[in-house]
């Protein structure tokens, strides 16, 4: 399904990280995870923050959203089911959460170029973009 405008970009990274953060909420109470608890439930936390963040920036754009059409640019390369991590091991739900992480990173990073036309927007992405980069950096560090 291609993402054609702003409203479109900004739905769909609400749906990221309303999906992520659902995961990590599940994730910080499996027993499997139990060490890595307190930076699951920090990024739930954060993916909450940056709901409101996503949505904020859809308010204050409004009158933009219907002025600048995007071209070429298709959600099916960063859709992702977002497994149930319980019942799953350490390393399976630790693979899962690096491979969230990599999709939004890619999504926000790509959506950012695709909108530079709006700069405050395409601001935020990247922005966005770096906060799941400092996570991946997090989770790798969490590896056997």
């Amino acid at each position: 399904m291609p993402l054609t405008n702003f409203g479109a970009i900004l739905n769909f990274a609400e749906m990221v990280e309303r999906d992520d953060m659902e995961f990590y909420r599940r994730a910080a109470f499996t027993e499997a995870a139990a060490p890595h608890r307190d930076l699951f439930e920090a990024f739930a936390k954060e993916g909450g923050k940056n709901i409101l963040t996503v949505q904020r920036t859809r308010r204050e754009n409004v009158t933009e959203m219907i002025l600048e059409p995007i071209r070429g640019f298709v959600r099916d390369s960063y859709q992702e089911t977002v497994e149930d991590p319980a019942g799953k091991g350490p390393a399976a739900i630790l693979a899962a959460a690096i491979s969230l992480e990599k999709r939004a990173m890619r999504y926000y990073s790509d959506a950012a170029e695709k909108i530079r036309a709006l700069p405050e927007v395409s601001r935020v992405l990247k922005t966005l973009a770096k906060k799941r980069s400092k996570r991946l950096e997090h989770l790798h560090h969490l590896l056997p």
